[in-house]
């Protein structure tokens, strides 16, 4: 390649990668193959996820054990400023509950939470919690849960994490369930997925999207 050519395939190749970034993403497993994830998918930290037909309808399933936090990056890579939602369900069994969410910002991003056994939505800055509120509404083991992180910059210059999360169904509400404002640019990366199957029960996730 010329001098000049490498000179024009630089910007281009910056304005592809600004355009992946910022592309609007979403996945329902409709047309996904049954058994490994996509081939876009990424595993994070382990488990043994499978794309599964239940009832007519494919989605993805974390199974119930090993019992483990396990994640999955799926989507684009992202700007700071990013949004991601799923469906999700699972089962308790006994006085166990499973916990699942989902992240924007890659592993160590920024995670919305729904826990359970405690009745609380935590968000989480990769492992550690930093904010937490009560479920808006009760969660029924068994039942399809809607939800949804946005991460973005605020007038004043300074950042907030919204996480919402209501009954697969219902309208989506328009407050959020919890809130953090942070002061430093969050780190960018793709979404993800969060299951840790305390009941034993698979933990299975749809209609993802991501933008």
């Amino acid at each position: 390649m010329t001098r000049l050519g490498r000179s024009l395939a630089l910007p281009i190749a910056c304005a592809l990668c600004a355009a992946v970034a910022g592309a609007k993403y979403s996945n329902d497993f409709s047309a996904a193959a049954a058994g490994k994830p996509p081939a876009d998918f990424e595993i994070a930290g382990g488990g043994a996820f499978a794309v599964v037909e239940r009832d007519g309808n494919k989605l993805l399933e974390l199974a119930g054990e090993p019992l483990d936090t396990f994640g999955l990056l799926f989507g684009p890579q992202q700007a700071p400023e990013a949004s991601a939602s799923a469906r999700i369900q699972s089962e308790s069994s006994g006085k166990r509950f499973p916990e699942f969410g989902i992240g924007v910002g890659g592993i160590g991003g920024y995670r919305l939470m729904l826990l359970p056994g405690q009745k609380k939505l935590e968000l989480r800055k990769g492992d550690d919690p930093v904010a937490a509120a009560d479920f808006p509404q009760p969660w029924t083991s068994g039942s399809w849960t809607e939800l949804k992180l946005q991460v973005r910059k605020t007038e004043d210059g300074k950042w907030r994490v919204d996480g919402k999360t209501w009954p697969a169904g219902q309208q989506e509400p328009q407050a959020p369930s919890v809130s953090l404002d942070i002061y430093q640019p969050p780190p960018a990366g793709r979404a993800s997925l969060w299951g840790i199957p305390f009941s034993g029960k698979p933990i299975r996730f749809d209609n993802l999207t991501s933008g």
